[in-house]
């Protein structure tokens, strides 16, 4: 009788699961972002997220959990059901950075999510205030070689934090780090001159760049960047390209059933392809590139190799 029930429970168990997932979604959904609002990630997951509750027929919610490098966000996927109604706006901070660059890595990307696309790669193009009297990526690194400390650079995510610790290694320079929780904060006092330098997102920065109030110096990308086709990319400049980019995909908690992975999956793909929300992340910097799950989980894999390897050899601690 105990086995019968145990069958019993499991073939109900089967069914109510696929009740579940034949309906679904039934209530609204939650794409969690790592970043603040008004920011390149904020905006690009509420573009998403509007495209995505027209395809799914339920409201999904931008819900911003910003600091910590991502890891508050990606913690409170972790916690989350695995039911679906739960996305990720991840990125390489939280996916590739924090699990490498702790002592106690707080997750593992490869176990305690489940991924369902890439949505892309950010561009980022090293910008000057024009208080500085450079006109090149050249110039400014013997500007702070020949003023160790006397200038200083922000930061907003940890893409730009390695960026400029790969650069600054490279050509032995030295300048002051300061730190912000998203380039909503950081452009701001970049433009205002409060800091002089960082490697920052066409979004943000281009506008200002055209109105003459920052000037961009090289692109972080093997090739140049048809949002500022007149800047050279860092190689050009004279310096190696770094070993990593800032990419972007989606992730959901650790357990979710297969089928509602590949039907997140087929419409967030679509949503992707889609020429409206192409054109947004064009003019945000973000290059689209969408995958299948298995592909996004094999570069995430990939992906914290290479960043292990990168934060290695900037001689970054561990935290």
């Amino acid at each position: 009788m105990r086995i019968f029930a145990l069958v019993a429970a499991l073939v109900l168990g089967g069914l109510l699961s696929g009740v579940a997932a034949a309906q679904y979604p039934s209530k609204p959904l939650r794409l969690i972002c790592p970043f603040p609002a008004g920011g390149p990630a904020d905006i690009s997951a509420r573009n998403i997220a509007a495209a995505l509750s027209n395809a799914l027929g339920q409201p999904v919610i931008v819900d911003n959990k910003a600091g910590a490098d991502g890891l508050i966000a990606a913690q409170e996927v972790k916690r989350s059901p695995a039911d679906g109604y739960t996305i990720f706006w991840g990125s390489a901070s939280s996916l590739s950075y924090v699990p490498v660059v702790r002592k106690q890595p707080p997750y593992d990307p490869l176990t305690d999510f489940t991924p369902l696309t890439q949505l892309g790669a950010a561009t980022f193009i090293l910008t000057v205030h024009p208080s500085v009297n450079v006109t090149s990526a050249r110039q400014l690194i013997d500007y702070l070689k020949a003023n160790p400390g006397k200038l200083s650079y922000g930061s907003a995510n940890t893409t730009s934090i390695l960026l400029m610790a790969q650069l600054m290694v490279f050509t032995n320079s030295d300048a002051v780090h300061v730190p912000y929780r998203g380039e909503a904060q950081a452009i701001p006092d970049l433009a205002a001159g409060r800091i002089q330098f960082m490697y920052a997102t066409p979004g943000p920065s281009l506008p200002l760049v055209k109105e003459g109030r920052l000037r961009s110096l090289a692109v972080a990308l093997p090739q140049r960047s048809a949002l500022a086709p007149d800047v050279p990319t860092i190689a050009e400049a004279g310096y190696p390209l770094a070993s990593i980019s800032g990419w972007i995909g989606f992730v959901a908690p650790a357990g979710l059933p297969a089928d509602i992975t590949q039907r997140l999956a087929r419409e967030l793909n679509a949503v992707l392809a889609g020429p409206e929300v192409r054109a947004q992340h064009d003019r945000l910097g973000f290059a689209i590139r969408s995958s299948s799950p298995a592909e996004f989980a094999k570069f995430m894999k990939e992906q914290l190799e290479i960043w292990r390897s990168a934060v290695r050899e900037a001689k970054i601690p561990h935290e």
